[in-house]
């Protein structure tokens, strides 16, 4: 029995119009095949790449929502940690002007304040992730953050310890309203350059000027010994000066009478006299000043015993705002 290896495919012939015998040898087929075969394998090869390119696995999905949270807590700290900053620097601020000198003592030095950790070779392990750029700004600003509250705390300890060797000074230094003033309206005019009301023309307004009703009391801002009560010609008319020690003396002038005698020892809140317009004035008021060695200083930052933080911001607006004073 003869075997055909050779399998037989009738194709219809449309000249002759009948169907005629196609033998498709087992090689040809077998070249189909692999044929076939490879074509399929290179389709696979392509699919498989593409959908690795394009179709995130879940674990994939997962870490690309993760980074994407994590992205958005990046910002998110980022913006809370320039508030913190800012606030620092309003704290900084605050002490260098009032507390360091109120206590005598030398600034913090900015560079020194403002100084972070090594240079950028400090932070070269964070490079070359994702959002490196922001990762080491944080770390910027936290090294920074983190020698700024060093040098506060120190400084803060130190002024401590000024503080309770200094019982004297703090009772002595002006450190209130010379007028009963609860809602900060009685401000007139502040410290700085103003027009005269007399020669309408700027000149230099060394104290704070508030308007009170005629006869209100005039209370001293610190323990002392009255130097000078009375008229003396010099344009604020019936005045007191009180000699706090420590360097500082207070003025209160426009009085309508005194209350106190040239050597008298007086404590903070002590009546000293009352409100009037005596001498240059255009108005009842008492002209304010703080003298420390001599020199006429800004006395806004010498109300911290009578008034919060909060009224002590709107005083400081409200004796900006005024652009002419009483006197």
């Amino acid at each position: 029995m003869k075997i055909n290896f050779k399998k037989v495919k009738w194709v219809y012939n449309p000249h002759k119009l009948h169907f005629e015998p196609v033998t498709i040898s087992i090689r040809k087929r077998l070249m189909q095949a692999l044929g076939f075969l490879s074509s399929s394998f290179v389709m696979g090869v392509i699919f498989f790449f593409v959908f690795e390119s394009f179709v995130d696995s879940p674990e994939e999905k997962s870490l690309k929502q993760e980074n994407a949270f994590l992205s958005e807590q990046l910002d998110e700290v980022n913006n809370q940690i320039s508030q913190i900053e800012s606030k620092m620097t309003d704290i900084h601020d605050k002490d260098n002007q009032l507390y360091r000198a109120f206590y005598e003592k030398d600034p913090i030095e900015e560079n020194k304040f403002n100084a972070g950790k090594g240079g950028n070779d400090y932070y070269k392990d964070l490079r070359g992730f994702d959002r490196s750029d922001l990762v080491i700004e944080l770390n910027k600003k936290i090294d920074k953050l983190n020698n700024q509250v060093k040098l506060q705390s120190s400084s803060f300890d130190e002024l401590l310890k000024a503080a309770s060797q200094k019982a004297d000074l703090l009772a002595s230094i002006p450190a209130v309203q010379p007028v009963a003033n609860k809602d900060l309206r009685m401000i007139a005019s502040g410290f700085g350059s103003r027009i005269d009301p007399i020669y309408k023309t700027w000149k230099m307004h060394s104290g704070i000027d508030f308007t009170a009703p005629m006869g209100k009391e005039i209370h001293a801002t610190g323990n002392g010994v009255v130097q000078i009560a009375g008229m003396e010609g010099d344009g604020y008319g019936v005045k007191v000066v009180i000699n706090h020690g420590f360097g500082y003396q207070t003025l209160y002038g426009h009085m309508m009478r005194t209350a106190v005698r040239p050597g008298q020892k007086i404590k903070r809140g002590d009546v000293i006299g009352y409100v009037g317009s005596t001498g240059k004035s255009t108005g009842p008021h008492v002209h304010y000043e703080i003298i420390k060695n001599g020199q006429k200083i800004n006395p806004i930052n010498y109300f911290y015993n009578d008034i919060s933080a909060s009224e002590y911001d709107k005083m400081v607006q409200i004796a900006e705002r005024g652009s002419q004073s009483f006197d």
